[in-house]
């Protein structure tokens, strides 16, 4: 969106002028013709700058800049004078009311447009910079999620980790698919706007993801889980190089939940190496098949050679289906050389039931074995957030 820039002056051909210049050059045009005006339109409109005028009829612009200067919603807008007092006390009152900038009328219009981009340019660094002061200081727990290979259940497990958070801490909860074109979770849960990812992904600059772009590309779900979805679309995956968006991503994410739950798929994603040392736990996914459990062990060094603490890896058993060929838990354990911390039994049917009502398993039998144990993944998860990070 375009910035917007809020000009007060009580001449109409400035007005006409200097609107039409800066309009030409991609910004947004408010205009207000006396103080009382330019006061109401800045309260209102939240511009991005104020090109004021001192000499007006009814408050001049000194006044109008020290009540926007009283006001939280405009303290830290830029103010730059623009007027025909060109005396040295004439800036210093301009300067001690609070404008960041004073030009003397007449300029040359390429000095006003400079002055102009120069002092939005600040702002934007000086907002991006209390954003991501604000994200670090209420940052959310971040637990990504993965597997060796793929048909593991990752998707499965991430919404009813989030859903049994929900049900446990009645906290907000993030459940964010992280590869584009590969989106599964919406199909799942019945929802139907499944691009939120790729609209994201797909802006022109990382600095434009900021965290209220993040929130409103989330969707809610019954089950009290929101969801960043991805698009089911595969020509979609040539987003996964975006890793400087990826990394603005996962700020903005971790500023808006208590917890939030990242699907990385299946592997090392061009995007791991900004994503998982910013996970506070990093789930990865196996069953219990030989060679499942050979590319476990060669996943578990890759994430750390990332540097992740092995500390905050952590593995979990999924026996999706019934079979002989299924090692138990101990045996994977002393096979994979790392410490399995729960297991999850097959309930075929009870996943088909969580298809169908498009709900998450857990929900839809809450007294069920699968319940229990993803119950005991949400303690393990719950203890390691009350440690110190």
């Amino acid at each position: 969106m375009a910035e917007k820039i809020l000009i007060v002056d009580d001449d109409l051909d400035t007005l006409r002028l200097v609107g039409l210049m800066l309009q030409r050059q991609g910004y947004q045009i408010s205009a207000a013709t006396n103080g009382q005006q330019g006061l109401e339109k800045a309260f209102d409109e939240d511009p991005d700058l104020i090109l004021l005028d001192v000499m007006m009829p009814d408050m001049d612009g000194y006044e109008v800049t020290r009540r926007l200067r009283a006001n939280p919603s405009t303290a830290e807008t830029p103010i730059l004078m623009f007027t025909a007092k060109a005396q040295l006390d004439d800036k210093v009152i301009g300067f001690e009311a609070g404008v960041n900038d004073y030009l003397t009328k007449p300029t040359h219009p390429s000095e006003l447009q400079a002055r102009v981009k120069t002092l939005l340019a600040r702002a934007g660094e000086k907002k991006e910079k209390t954003v991501e002061a604000e994200g670090e200081e209420n940052r959310g727990y971040v637990i990504g999620i993965l597997g060796a290979r793929g048909g593991l259940g990752i998707t499965t497990l991430a919404a009813n980790l989030g859903a049994a958070l929900v049900n446990r801490t009645k906290s907000d909860v993030i459940v964010a698919e992280m590869l584009p074109g590969h989106g599964a979770l919406g199909l799942e849960l019945g929802v139907d706007v499944t691009k939120g990812l790729v609209d994201l992904l797909s802006l022109g600059k990382a600095g434009e993801l900021t965290r209220d772009k993040v929130r409103e590309a989330l969707r809610n779900h019954g089950s009290g889980i929101k969801l960043l979805l991805s698009s089911d679309r595969p020509r979609d995956m040539q987003l996964i190089n975006q890793i400087a968006h990826y990394e603005a991503l996962i700020a903005g994410l971790a500023g808006l939940a208590r917890f939030v739950i990242l699907d990385l798929g299946v592997g090392i994603q061009p995007f791991a190496p900004k994503v998982l040392p910013r996970c506070d736990d990093v789930l990865i996914l196996l069953e219990g098949v030989p060679n499942t459990i050979i590319h476990t062990r060669a996943l578990i060094e890759d994430v750390a050679s990332l540097g992740v603490n092995k500390r905050n890896i952590n593995v979990v058993l999924n026996n999706r289906v019934r079979s002989d060929t299924q090692l138990p838990s101990s045996q994977v354990q002393a096979k994979l050389e790392h410490e399995i911390i729960g297991t999850l039994t097959p309930a075929p049917e009870l996943f088909v039931q969580a298809t169908r009502l498009q709900n998450p398993a857990v929900l839809c039998q809450p007294e069920s074995l699968t319940a229990r144990q993803v119950g005991k993944l949400v303690d393990y998860i719950m203890e390691r957030e009350a440690l110190p990070r």
